[in-house]
């Protein structure tokens, strides 16, 4: 009889919980997060070299600020009175296309056009009227998340073709002094390619990264301010219709 559910990932020996074999209780204390985390999305053991590239993204994409909406959203949640967890929970759920959610499209993307050129990719999705996604930024003009990350990538040997690639669409997209940097999903996006993982994990190495600063932040507007967060009349513009008889 078919069982409900089938797993490859975790099961018990002798009473004691194994991920892809290995048993947790001697990876504890004998092996980094990082290494378990890569174990777990890829099912295999890292390298130094592989565990040292996916430390450092896990690193440089713990926090970016108050500002970003997944922060804000955290925030407000709990300043609402929703417990700790529902409002990481609110942090991740704003976790979208224009916000750590496009990797796993920059992943199948760069896949698809890597061998056909970024000349090819940039004209296909003008056609379209589509955005590229990975590249634009707010804030940065360069960003600095990605420029560390490729430094890292070049030393530790994961400079391949797809890290080209995606700087040689950053290139393309370049119009005049207007540019659309390679963003902190696009970089992800094709190192993650480079070491071998799926595109549909893509999103959940950004959400693993992000969930801690979301913590702290929930965890500092418990500690340090009043409910309920409001804007103020003198916040918001009205430009709707006036009073009606």
């Amino acid at each position: 009889m078919t069982k409900p559910y089938r797993t490859s990932i975790t099961h018990h020996v002798d009473g004691k919980p194994h991920v892809y074999g290995y048993d947790l209780t001697k990876l504890a204390g004998n092996k980094s997060f990082t290494a378990v985390i890569y174990l777990i999305l890829k099912g295999e053991m890292p390298d130094k070299n592989s565990e040292k590239m996916l430390d450092g993204m896990l690193t440089i994409a713990i926090d970016h600020g108050v500002e970003p909406s997944s922060t804000v959203a955290a925030r407000n949640v709990y300043s609402g009175g929703s417990p700790l967890q529902a409002a990481v929970a609110a942090g991740v759920l704003a976790f979208g296309e224009y916000h750590g959610g496009a990797i796993e499209e920059s992943m199948n993307t760069f896949k698809k056009y890597e061998s056909e050129g970024a000349k090819k990719l940039n004209e296909d999705f003008k056609k379209k009227g589509k955005r590229v996604s990975g590249f634009g930024h707010r804030v940065y003009s360069t960003d600095p998340r990605t420029e560390r990350l490729i430094e890292l990538a070049k030393e530790l040997g994961f400079y391949g073709k797809y890290v080209k690639f995606a700087l040689e669409v950053e290139k393309e997209l370049t119009v005049g002094s207007k540019k659309l940097p390679l963003n902190i999903d696009g970089i992800f996006a094709a190192l993650l390619l480079e070491m071998g993982f799926h595109p549909k994990s893509g999103k959940g190495f950004f959400i693993i990264a992000r969930v801690p600063g979301l913590v702290a932040h929930v965890v500092e507007e418990s500690l340090r301010e009043k409910p309920v967060r409001r804007l103020t009349e003198k916040e918001v513009e009205y430009d709707g219709p006036r009073p009606r008889k």
